[in-house]
């Protein structure tokens, strides 16, 4: 699979399109706001009419229904809760999907996004499917990209409109590979948190400030991830899980010193427990002198 194709976060003078925006919690009362900024036409709809007080008064008009607001638009983009949200608000009203382009920025699985664009595509409409790699205050900035994936005549056709949200990612034709790069993304991030919380715990049950910690902490997981999220990456696609850094022998008999010591400061161990069982089985298996990059294909068996 290759990497996303990655466009700028802007896109020079788009001409004015008519979007719809349909959905305004947190992030989507963001995308509104940031296609009101771009200069586009932008009708909402939200479940609770008083969240579009505050988009009205910037320029955007509220629709009636969601079918109303699917009408009005040349592009409709869905940003809800679930899945299930979304087919349960489409499913009613799928006669005014005929000749449109969704673009559904709601979180969900590869499977989801594969069944839902296939309903569209029975119900005569272009589907896209969206990762938001950002939080709402990133919309529209330079930090905050989207990951897009199914129908590329509508993804080229609309890139400019919705370059105004923030970086476009295309990520491919099957509908659920933005899902799947965006639940792949935020595995990482919640894997990183869920180490530096476990940090945090062993600091704090000594009293010592966290925010004196922070500096090294932060300087250490930088320095690790710049090093081991391209070396693995590497090791995965050549095949070759050697390693010259600290091998998976080296880790499963240090794992147990980590054990120990969580349960001598009274930190719970639940977050590394897996980790132990992964190790021991690689070791069994007879990967002693692989590196954390076999780990990778332990998991996928």
């Amino acid at each position: 699979m290759p990497a996303p194709e990655t466009t700028a976060t802007t896109s020079p003078d788009p001409a004015p399109a008519h979007v719809s925006v349909i959905g305004l919690g947190m992030m989507g009362s963001a995308l509104a706001a940031a296609l009101l900024k771009a200069g586009h036409q932008v009708t909402v709809w939200n479940r609770n009419p008083a969240k579009t007080g505050i988009l009205t008064a910037q320029g955007a008009v509220p629709a009636q229904s969601p079918a109303a607001a699917i009408e009005a638009g040349e592009l409709t983009i869905l940003c809800l809760t679930t899945y299930d949200d979304v087919t349960g608000l489409l499913t009613p009203i799928a006669a005014s999907l005929k000749g449109r382009v969704l673009a559904n920025l709601t979180n969900g699985t590869p499977a989801q996004a594969r069944e839902l664009a296939a309903w569209t595509a029975e119900q005569g409409a272009a589907y896209l499917d969206g990762g938001i790699m950002a939080v709402p205050q990133m919309i529209a900035t330079p930090a905050g990209y989207i990951l897009y994936s199914g129908d590329e005549r509508a993804y080229e056709a609309h890139r400019p409109t919705l370059a105004a949200l923030g970086g476009t990612r295309w990520t491919g034709t099957d509908p659920g590979y933005a899902a799947l790069y965006d639940l792949a993304l935020l595995t990482g991030m919640y894997g990183m948190v869920m180490g530096v919380t476990q940090a945090y715990a062993m600091i704090r049950s000594e009293n010592i400030p966290a925010t004196d910690f922070a500096p090294l902490l932060a300087d250490w997981v930088t320095a690790m991830t710049q090093g081991n999220v391209p070396g693995i990456a590497a090791a995965l696609d050549s095949g070759d899980h050697l390693t010259d850094v600290s091998s998976l022998a080296v880790n499963q008999a240090a794992i147990g010193g980590f054990l120990d010591a969580f349960a001598a400061q009274g930190v719970s161990p639940a977050f590394f427990e897996p980790l132990r069982d992964l190790l021991d089985r690689s070791v069994a298996e007879g990967h002693s002198a692989d590196g954390f990059s076999r780990l990778v294909e332990l998991l996928g068996k």
